[in-house]
């Protein structure tokens, strides 16, 4: 990146991360649904899922072929508000750290990232929260499901049953996840778009955008699995008798280790990535290329990455 970003205003880079966001997630909301089933798939003493694609067809067969995208209107409001902060934020630091013509390094990188996420999934906890219970109603007995008919319905519910605060519920984990994705995910996409177009055997463009984004959604899956199991069961639970399922995060490993076993905080793997990856690749595509159209259609000039 170089400093002639500066002329895209940094509300238009906010709208951009956003918009990009929002629409790689009408594409791989089925994935998203998938990956919190199997992240819950053990909760009431059973297994209800055997792999990922028993639990896409279990859904589909018991639910209806529609019930794929449950809690859509939930993971687009997220979309609004935790990546339209968190690549905004990442865009601006990214800008105001940058010096002339030399590019930052990847611990600097992963730093902003972390900054970036954490501040964003703050914005985005509510959404976040909103969209696991939605897609984690249906695996539910009938009379324990909480039915919500939106975002803005779950949202007005759990602020009126449970509290404001309660719309924060799991906020420590969900920060501590965005950081680790957002260190690995930016950095590494950053990392790797730079490392992909200097070897010269790739040319930047939407090849090479895709490469660095799948290369970006592994690592980002590895490193921030355990961390996202702890956040969907903790904004999933019920409070009983004033008394939580888990007490926090630390709480939630420890009972899937001795429960379930170890690589159970890897449970979900194939849904995460499969909607991680082209969650990525799909988000950095649509992003840089709203950024070249801007630079063309509006600045009169060659695009210049801001990633």
């Amino acid at each position: 990146m170089t400093g002639d970003t500066a002329t895209i205003p940094n509300p238009v880079k906010f709208a951009f991360g956003g918009t990009a966001g929002m629409g790689a997630t009408l594409v791989v909301q089925p994935l998203d649904l998938v990956k919190n089933r199997m992240q819950l798939s053990g909760t009431t003493g059973k297994k209800e899922y055997r792999s990922s694609f028993h639990a896409l067809v279990s859904i589909i067969k018991t639910e209806g072929p529609f019930a794929v995208y449950n809690g859509l209107s939930a993971g687009l409001l997220r979309q609004a508000t935790y990546t339209t902060t968190r690549l905004g934020t990442y865009s601006f630091l990214l800008e105001r750290f940058t010096e002339q013509d030399k590019s930052l390094s990847f611990f600097m990188k992963a730093s902003l990232g972390m900054a970036a996420g954490g501040i964003g999934s703050f914005v985005g906890t509510p959404a976040e929260l909103a969209l696991i219970r939605m897609t984690g109603d249906g695996r539910l007995p009938v009379d324990q499901r909480r039915n919500y008919t939106g975002v803005v319905n779950a949202l007005t519910r759990i602020t009126k049953e449970e509290g404001v605060l309660t719309l924060w519920r799991g906020c420590t984990p969900t920060v501590i996840r965005a950081m680790v994705v957002n260190a690995a995910q930016l950095a590494t996409y950053s990392q790797a778009k730079e490392a992909l177009l200097s070897s010269g055997k790739v040319q930047d463009g939407i090849f090479c955008h895709f490469l660095a984004s799948m290369i970006s959604g592994l690592a980002t899956t590895i490193a921030s699995m355990p961390v996202d199991i702890a956040k969907t069961r903790i904004q999933s639970m019920k409070v009983v008798d004033g008394k939580p399922e888990y007490k926090n995060a630390l709480d939630v490993w420890a009972k899937v280790i001795k429960n379930e076993g170890v690589f159970a905080l890897w449970k979900g793997f194939t849904p995460y990535y499969m909607r991680l990856g082209p969650h990525t690749v799909l988000t950095f595509i649509i992003l840089e290329q709203m950024n070249a159209a801007y630079y063309k259609l509006v600045l009169n000039q060659e695009a210049s990455s801001t990633l």
